[in-house]
């Protein structure tokens, strides 16, 4: 009882570290990993920082600007009143009013506040968003496009897992009889030549589950490289399961991306209506020069200052404004167009996929009664050779066709799995 007992706990041990030295893999999980690691993944952070420095730059525009000027100016002809003033019947008069000076000197610092603008820079600030928007979004559509590559390799490995595993169980078959005929050939009940046409096909086998081997190891590299994950031969890939219901509804990036675009030439009409608009600026000019100001009479440095404010209203702009709107419907237009077009062409592949998967489906079920009838046809084959009505080859010949119709309804139930993954990539949908 006690060896038994340790044969058992012995059996457990073995089998959870196995389980636990076996990475479980999903696609969805590929997905995301492919997604982290793509050189593409920081693109939507860098937009984000990009945009929040450009809304500050355009938020910045309510606040005062201040300038520092200086400027020095000759004047080769002044006003001199020396000459008008000596004709009045006032003595000395003429030299009490000094020539204006020929040089100006002047430092100042210049505040310009913006009051009114016409909603300038809420529309630049829209149109910035708007512009992030569609930077982010155009991101998740090129990342979107690793899903066809990563379908391609991970349903590959599927095949060639599931594949290994039915070789190796028909290996087991072939060798099972090799061992059962061998003791056939000790009594001269079979000859030689038998055993030599099942061993022929033990090689075949063991060639095709090395060649099985090296194609797994270079798919299970290339997407290790796409997911930035290192995956072995110990990888178990699990078969996705979708429900049988699938939606015709499109919700591909790429749609998302058109109407963000539509929504950014709504953006700019907003910011070309606000050039129209009246703009109102309030100044002000802190100054030190000489003269001072405008007081020309006054030759000396002294500091001055200056405030006021303008306005100014473009009333007519020669049909630019109006001519920029036209461009911008004409844009409207072409992303509409593009937009409906693609969305024909996904309806399209969405017929077509959803074909394949009702011809996948009728191949699942009709390889089901394949290979019920191949089971039964070997078994009868089995029974006729060893009576000696048929040769080794033609039993032999009978097995791989019950082996080839269990692959084939293996590889018809995964390529059932991708076909219906790649209905919900073409419509946008997400895995479960």
């Amino acid at each position: 009882m006690k060896k038994r007992e340790f044969i058992v706990l012995l059996a457990l041990f073995l089998a959870t570290a196995s389980l636990q030295g076996q990475k479980i893999l999903t696609l969805k999980e590929c997905y995301n990993m492919a997604s982290s690691a793509n050189a593409l993944a920081n693109e939507k952070t860098g937009y984000s920082d990009i945009s929040k420095l450009k809304d500050e730059n355009l938020a910045n525009g309510w606040l005062p600007t201040l300038d520092a000027n200086g400027s020095l100016v000759y004047n080769s002809s002044v006003i001199d009143m020396s000459s008008v003033l000596g004709s009045l019947p006032i003595p000395g008069i003429a030299n009490a009013i000094k020539p204006l000076p020929h040089e100006q000197y002047k430092i100042t610092v210049d505040v310009n506040q913006v009051i009114y603008d016409g909603g300038a820079i809420k529309g630049a600030r829209d149109l910035e968003k708007a512009d992030l928007n569609i930077n982010e979004k155009q991101t998740e559509t090129d990342l979107y496009k690793l899903r066809a590559q990563i379908n391609g390799y991970y349903f590959n490995l599927l095949l060639l897992t599931r594949q290994k595993d039915l070789l190796n169980n028909y290996l087991d078959i072939i060798k099972k009889r090799i061992a059962s005929m061998q003791s056939g050939i000790n009594n001269g009940v079979i000859i030689k030549s038998d055993i030599d046409v099942l061993t022929s096909q033990r090689i075949k086998i063991e060639q095709q589950l090395a060649e099985n081997e090296i194609r797994k190891k270079s798919l299970l590299k290339v997407l290790s490289d796409l997911t930035g994950t290192e995956f072995d031969s110990s990888t178990e890939f699990v078969t996705p399961s979708q429900s049988e219901e699938l939606s015709k509804d499109i919700t591909r990036p790429e749609l998302l991306v058109f109407d963000l675009r539509k929504e950014q030439l709504n953006a700019s009409l907003k910011v070309i209506e606000s050039k129209r608009l009246p703009k109102a600026v309030g100044f002000a000019s802190l100054g030190y020069g000489n003269p001072p100001g405008s007081n020309f009479f006054k030759n000396e440095f002294a500091p001055y200052y200056v405030l006021g404010a303008s306005i100014k209203w473009n009333i007519f702009d020669w049909n630019k404004t109006r001519n920029e709107k036209k461009i911008v419907s004409f844009q409207q237009t072409i992303i509409e167009n593009r937009k409906n077009d693609l969305t024909d062409n996904l309806k399209r592949l969405l017929e077509s996929k959803n074909s394949e998967i009702l011809s996948l489906k009728a191949l699942v079920e009709s390889d089901s009664d394949l290979i019920a009838l191949r089971k039964r046809i070997t078994t009868s084959a089995e029974s006729q050779y060893q009576n000696g009505t048929i040769t080794a080859t033609d039993f032999l010949n009978e097995l791989n066709s019950e082996q080839d119709a269990v692959i084939n309804y293996e590889i018809h139930k995964i390529n059932l799995s991708m076909a219906k993954i790649e209905y919900l990539n073409i419509s946008g949908k997400e895995i479960e």
